[in-house]
């Protein structure tokens, strides 16, 4: 990352909480392109559930919904709903492939506890 997209991304992220790394962005960008869209953001969002109380939900959105929070990271926007915000202020996502996992990971500073999956949160 050059010094130029680490302002840039530490920008976006000031404006939403959310940091979404280039190896995240880069991923989004490939499903999107794989579905044919160029209408959709990615949504992060914090709901009840989970066995630890709150569980993330990542998913493509065509909605703007009041109150959402926008950012855009190389092409890719990031939207959160002013609910979600808080929780996930700071938080970064990334995209791992190892032979161990492969999917997306949330490293979030706000969370005091997960559980072994870690999908859940509190």
């Amino acid at each position: 990352m050059t010094e130029a997209q680490t302002e840039q991304a530490v920008d976006a992220s000031t404006a939403t909480g959310i940091l979404l790394t280039d190896g995240a962005a880069a991923k989004v960008k490939a499903l999107l392109d794989q579905e044919g869209r160029d209408d959709l953001a990615l949504r992060v969002a914090v709901q009840p559930g989970g066995c630890s109380g709150l569980r993330y939900q990542l998913f493509f959105d065509e909605r703007q919904l009041d109150g959402d929070v926008v950012a855009d990271f190389d092409g890719v926007s990031v939207v959160t709903d002013r609910m979600s915000a808080p929780y996930l202020k700071g938080a970064s996502i990334d995209f791992v492939d190892t032979i161990e996992k492969q999917g997306f990971t949330i490293d979030n500073p706000n969370a005091t506890g997960s559980c072994a999956c870690g999908d859940s949160f509190n």
